[in-house]
């Protein structure tokens, strides 16, 4: 069997046209399509916010042994940065959580800020008339000011208590010196009561919005889901407000212990 030789009109040969190569398709990248879906970002945002109320809980727990006297809070903190010896070394656990949780942070900073963008650009117009908030409470409607302004305050707490940039009498170990240092000045004790009051609304509704997006909801059991959210905020808002509360009233203070604890630290 012969096979014909292409030929143009005039005769001549034409060369053989070679088959078109098909394009290799990159592979898709499903997590980031995902994320960038309004649900997507809403899972992101509930999941770091779970990581970051894990940490809020047991902060705020661990730094009650404030009330055991500045030296069993000094043993708090040395303790923190002793995890895991001798099988790791000091503070490689302490840093270990750090990073995980300056990324839970980042994510969930990105995700909130991506999402509000997504919803502004599908309500381009603001209303002209009063809303009804139907399902939505003040903590809803004041979740971006709230989470604003516990931004803001991570930002300074790092800086006060962690870094002792924002604190002039900052002695690196001596915890209980620097708390009652930055808790004395009236701006920065307010500053700190404000923030309180914004991360229990935060976590209010975080809380609360958390088991919708996880799809954990029902009529049945919202009222349970309403109580776990304000009872973890009452907790958590209760414990920290002790903290600027105590020692604007003397009860957490620097006494000769403290006073002790922070030449020791500073002669080291």
């Amino acid at each position: 069997m012969s096979t014909m030789t292409p030929r143009s009109d005039d005769g001549a040969i034409k060369p053989l046209e070679k088959a078109p190569v098909p394009h290799r398709q990159r592979p898709k990248m499903w997590v980031r399509d995902f994320y960038g879906t309004a649900m997507g970002k809403k899972y992101v945002m509930a999941l770091t916010g779970i990581i970051g109320l894990g940490f809020i809980v047991m902060h705020a727990v661990g730094n009650l042994h404030v009330f055991e006297g500045a030296e069993k809070f000094t043993e708090y903190g040395e303790g923190l940065r002793d995890l895991g010896e001798p099988l790791v070394p000091r503070t490689f656990l302490l840093w270990l959580g750090r990073l995980g949780l300056l990324g839970a942070l980042v994510g969930h900073v990105h995700a909130a800020y991506s999402l509000t963008l997504m919803n502004r650009k599908k309500r381009p117009v603001a209303y002209q008339a009063p809303r009804e908030y139907i399902a939505a409470d003040y903590a809803s409607r004041t979740m971006i000011y709230t989470g604003t302004i516990v931004l803001a305050f991570i930002l300074f707490h790092l800086a006060d208590l962690t870094w002792g940039l924002a604190n002039p009498d900052y002695v690196r170990g001596a915890i209980t010196n620097n708390l009652v240092a930055s808790l004395s000045r009236i701006p920065v004790a307010i500053f700190y009561l404000v923030a309180v009051l914004a991360l229990g609304m935060h976590i209010f509704h975080g809380t609360w919005s958390l088991f919708q997006t996880m799809g954990w909801s029902s009529k049945r059991f919202n009222p349970w889901r309403r109580y776990l959210a304000i009872g973890l905020a009452v907790v958590v808002t209760s414990i920290n407000l002790t903290y600027p509360l105590g020692t604007m009233f003397g009860v957490i203070d620097c006494g000769e212990e403290c006073e002790a604890i922070a030449e020791e630290f500073s002669a080291e």
